[in-house]
């Protein structure tokens, strides 16, 4: 009898990094023999014929969820995975009530944690609420310092399932997107693919650019981030694209690997990231990427892939005036001994066996 799995979020669908990871697991229960719904508050237009809208549970919904609609989409359901929702509650009203339904709910729970309250300086103050403390609920991390922070408060059991990545996967169209986006052939493109809000640190990324700019006079250079803009940062990102002294485009790509095809540089100048997915995204396009210490870069890079540093720029023009593709290659051998897309139905179903879910 086939298993059936239903994803809970507050968006899914979209190219938001808990979409793009709730994806990932979609398709690796699948190939472990899941029958896979989804139920969010948005389903960004990519819903499936069993896919499920309820509102209410939208990160900006201001309407409650009703718990008795939420419970019906997860009826019948072997095992619900909880991307996020119940971590950082986001709409607090929401997250109250799918814990609440979740308690009652006869099949397995996994709350998997992107982020968590006590990350974020305005939700600290939920943290002795989330996430819920569900009885015989597992809970998985994609990085080793949260899964460290919720065994230091007492949850378990707690595993570390990192992100992965299709690291084979066709390179994107370079010539038709950057003629799209109005970059010029001769124009060195560094591109940010991030939303713009405080943590991703657009004006580090800006000054990083200036910098790179003056150390190459010669070399056009401009500054490409996908946005958009959220959490009320709209009227910073105005401000900063207006007083940059570098031409600054501000688009989505048209797909992932086209936009890292179009570019040149790869930027990641965030302060926090629970993973940080163009680490290894960039290798896998082969892109030089630029990037900032935020804490739990070092659980990546301990795989032995190297990256350049946003505090110094000189080393990038010294690597594009003498471009070494060793690097890319070295990078790339490295990342599949950690981040193998075809490693990941494997690394689920073996926390799954760590709880004795062996049968269904």
């Amino acid at each position: 009898m086939t298993r059936a799995a239903v994803v809970v979020s507050f968006r899914l669908g979209g190219g938001d990094g808990v979409s793009v990871e709730a994806r990932k697991w979609r398709t690796a229960l699948t190939t472990l023999g899941f029958a896979v719904r989804a139920v969010a508050g948005d389903l960004g237009g990519d819903a499936g014929p069993d896919d499920v809208v309820v509102p209410g549970l939208g990160i900006t919904d201001a309407d409650p969820v009703d718990p008795a609609a939420l419970r019906r989409t997860l009826d019948g359901a072997d095992l619900v995975v909880v991307e996020n929702l119940c971590s950082l509650p986001l709409n607090v009203a929401a997250a109250r009530t799918t814990a609440a339904v979740l308690a009652d709910h006869p099949g397995r729970v996994v709350l998997r944690h992107h982020d968590l309250p006590w990350q974020r300086r305005h939700l600290q103050a939920l943290d002795r609420e989330f996430p819920p403390r569900l009885a015989d609920a597992l809970h998985t991390t994609i990085n080793l310092r949260s899964r460290r922070e919720l065994i230091a408060r007492g949850y378990a059991p707690v595993v570390t399932i990192q992100n992965h990545f299709d690291l084979d996967a066709p390179l994107g169209d370079r010539d038709t997107t950057r003629r799209r986006l109005g970059f010029r052939d001769d124009e060195l493109v560094l591109f940010q693919p991030t939303r713009a809000i405080e943590r991703k640190n657009v004006p580090g990324a800006i000054r990083y650019v200036a910098s790179l700019a003056r150390a190459m006079p010669d070399r056009a250079v401009r500054y490409w981030l996908t946005g958009p803009a959220e959490d009320g940062y709209e009227t910073t990102l105005d401000r900063l694209v207006e007083r940059s002294p570098v031409p600054v485009t501000i688009a989505p790509a048209p797909a992932v690997a086209d936009g890292y095809a179009a570019a040149d540089v790869v930027l990641l100048p965030s302060t926090w990231e629970g993973f940080g997915n163009p680490t290894i995204e960039s290798v896998w396009a082969r892109r030089p990427l630029v990037v900032n210490s935020y804490p739990v870069l070092s659980e990546i890079t301990t795989c032995g892939v190297r990256f350049f540093d946003l505090d110094d720029v000189a080393a990038l023009v010294r690597f594009l005036a003498t471009p070494d593709p060793t690097l890319f290659d070295v990078n790339l051998r490295r990342a599949r001994s950690s981040f193998s897309i075809a490693d990941l139905p494997a690394a689920i179903d073996a926390a799954f066996a760590s709880m004795g879910w062996t049968a269904w």
